[in-house]
């Protein structure tokens, strides 16, 4: 994808709430994303069968897609880890968008979601390989906290203070 149509690309995205008219795009994400087609040891995938539960029932819980014209290209959900602490969830973008800025887009909306319910602290794992998806995860000042071997692959686990951060103005 050349530069002119990555931006045209994201300038005909929308991100929005995720619908129950989302469903077979999102499953599609989520399948498409699994690790050898595998889902890990400690993801049973249940939040992405029931979507409703997972992420609408409490408010500080959340899940967006990305859609370019009718095309659902990314996802992103936030639910309660345990305390003030969030987890960021099924961050996930369709192969063929992978050189935009859509993963950054979302990410930056979750993350404002964060701080909009007052979580302290932000978790997530990933399994990318990329150095521009570990690029990404370090500008908005995520901490690299350890690897672990996961079916043959590194899975990388990050956070993020919030409450360390500067607020706006400062």
């Amino acid at each position: 994808m050349s530069h002119n149509e990555m931006d045209t690309t994201i300038e005909r995205m929308t991100v929005r709430s995720y619908t129950a008219g989302d469903q077979r795009a999102v499953s599609w994400l989520y399948a498409n994303g699994l690790l050898a087609g595998q889902l890990a040891p400690n993801d049973t995938g249940a939040d992405i069968e029931n979507m409703i539960e997972a992420y609408f029932t409490d408010p500080a819980n959340h899940f967006w897609v990305a859609q370019v014209d009718d095309q659902i290209v990314g996802m992103i959900g936030v639910a309660r880890d345990e305390g003030h602490t969030a987890e960021i969830r099924r961050l996930r973008v369709d192969p063929k968008f992978h050189q935009t800025d859509i993963a950054s887009r979302l990410l930056e909306l979750a993350v404002a979601h964060c701080k909009h319910h007052g979580y302290l602290k932000v978790v997530f794992d990933t399994r990318f390989e990329r150095e521009g998806a570990v690029d990404m995860f370090d500008r908005f000042g995520f901490q690299h906290t350890r690897s672990k071997a996961l079916q043959g692959k590194e899975q990388l686990e990050f956070y993020l203070d919030l409450y360390r951060q500067k607020k706006e103005g400062e």
